[in-house]
């Protein structure tokens, strides 16, 4: 499954989204919550290389830090404003014998700021971690093979990305939409790369609105309107939205649809 992304206006959407990403985006929050669980559950302690794609406002991350000892982080990210949301990051757990400077009282990040799809990974990695990320990649299976070539034996795969009902109202209305991998498609085709699958589930989270209005302004505070066509919308549009919409209104509210799906993989060999 191949889809068109336009990355640099993926890149102007999220870095425009900025702090209202912070406040608006709460089931992003909810699922790296999640995920930080499960990889506490399924993965070691101690694990001294890490890379993190689409670190974002640092939801994983902080939570990573908490509990994970790592001697090493990279943290990737598609425009440089994102190390905004990380001046006051400590790791209680990086280890001071690193040769890593410290810049403020604080140990240096190793930042990869670009496409990761098209940047070169650090090799010997013992972790990549990912949270509400892996769905905008134009080519999953390709970044996947170097994603395990770039893990040691025995590295951990953990991410959590959506599912093909995520945000369906919107795909419905609109026919703009990322195209999503179905959980059996995804264990495929990491198994296909060599990954054997050590936990997957899937979950579905609906929020509430008070107004059709207020679902678009949702979605544009957390940049997640950055789809391959850029939609244009006029007032007849609009009006015609607002009016579609009234058929997923329930006595709690007019619904949208997060579809997250969690991974854990291990690289075999």
């Amino acid at each position: 499954m191949f889809v068109s992304i336009n990355k640099a206006l993926v890149a102007q959407r999220f870095a425009k989204a900025g702090q209202s990403y912070v406040e608006h985006a709460v089931v992003q929050k909810q699922i790296s919550v999640q995920l930080f669980e499960y990889l506490k559950q399924y993965c070691p302690q101690s694990l001294p290389s890490v890379l993190e794609i689409g670190c974002g406002s640092g939801n994983l991350t902080h939570l990573f830090h908490t509990h994970f000892q790592f001697d090493q982080l990279f943290l990737n990210d598609l425009y440089e404003d994102v190390d905004q949301h990380f001046s006051n990051f400590k790791s209680p757990h990086l280890r001071s014998d690193t040769s890593h400077p410290f810049i403020k009282g604080r140990p240096k990040v190793d930042w990869l700021i670009g496409d990761i799809e098209q940047l070169k990974l650090p090799s010997g990695l013992d972790a990549v971690i990912s949270s509400s990320a892996l769905q905008w990649m134009t080519d999953l299976p390709a970044l996947l093979q170097r994603i395990y070539d770039a893990l040691k034996p025995k590295g951990y795969l953990g991410f959590s990305t959506f599912g093909e009902n995520n945000l369906i109202e919107i795909k419905q209305l609109t026919g703009q939409g990322l195209n999503y991998y179905s959980s059996e498609v995804l264990k495929q085709k990491l198994e296909e790369s060599g990954f054997e699958i050590v936990f997957i589930q899937e979950e579905q989270k609906h929020l509430y609105f008070d107004d059709p209005k207020l679902v678009l302004h949702h979605l544009k505070a957390t940049g997640v309107t950055a789809t391959s066509k850029s939609h244009r919308w006029t007032k007849q549009s609009l009006q015609q939205f607002y009016s579609d919409y009234q058929q997923f209104y329930d006595e709690q509210g007019f619904r949208l649809t997060y579809h997250p799906i969690y991974v854990i993989a291990r690289r075999a060999a």
